[in-house]
């Protein structure tokens, strides 16, 4: 029996909800902190703390709040963890947009901005994924589903988004690392990044008004049907 379209994005957004509405009854937070003591050798505790940071990630919760937590339970080398987990969890909502909202929302990428979004990600998949991870400010979920619904092959995004991801997840695992020495070089370098992540985010967000507000006041002045005759 086939699912009409518009049922399967219906179940899409109603999949998404709960996931949000979710962290009401857990924090993902909480469980890594409770569930992983820093340094765990337990050899269950590495793709354990994956899945937790990638389901996590799919119910919206922060993405640097995670990172950091990767940085305080495994040092270091939770940057592979957290770039393995949030990768996990750009997959999974690709996985979910693409089976359930693409075909619903195939006749809306025929608009013109959205068509060259959608010609943007198919045409030039690994370089435009790549791109919109690196420039902070853009929502991670943002991009998972507007992927999700272009014609990007699956493999070209989780490549882009394992490597996009690495520099921003880095400055935030670091630190965590470097939490307990914050006069260290590595800690305060990574502040200064982060601090320089945010405020291009801001500066972009300013950006985009300032661009929405001058087109919308700069709008063609069309004759009246009976001027000039």
């Amino acid at each position: 029996m086939r699912i009409h379209p518009l049922a399967r994005l219906a179940l899409l957004v109603a999949l998404l909800a709960a996931a949000a509405s979710s962290l009401l009854l857990w924090s993902p937070r909480q469980v890594l902190y409770q569930g992983f003591a820093p340094g765990s050798p337990e050899i269950w505790a590495a793709p354990a703390f994956v899945v937790v940071f990638a389901l996590a990630t799919l119910a919206f919760f922060p993405k640097p709040v995670l990172n950091v937590a990767a940085g305080v339970l495994f040092g270091v080398e939770g940057l592979v963890l957290a770039a393995a987990g949030t990768t996990l969890g750009a997959v999974l909502a690709f996985i979910l947009g693409r089976s359930l909202g693409r075909e619903a929302l195939q006749p809306l990428l025929k608009k013109k901005i959205l068509a060259a979004l959608d010609r943007s990600l198919t045409d030039q998949g690994f370089r435009s994924v790549l791109l919109l991870r690196i420039v902070p400010g853009i929502p991670f979920q943002a991009v998972n589903f507007a992927a999700a619904f272009s014609g990007i092959r699956l493999w070209s995004f989780t490549a882009a988004t394992a490597v996009g991801v690495l520099p921003g997840t880095a400055a935030y695992v670091i630190a965590g690392a470097s939490a307990s020495s914050p006069t260290s070089p590595a800690f305060l370098i990574s502040t200064a990044v982060m601090i320089a992540m945010t405020a291009l985010t801001l500066v972009s967000l300013r950006r985009a008004r300032r661009t929405r507000i001058s087109q919308n006041a700069v709008k063609p002045v069309w004759p009246s049907p009976g001027a000039g005759s």
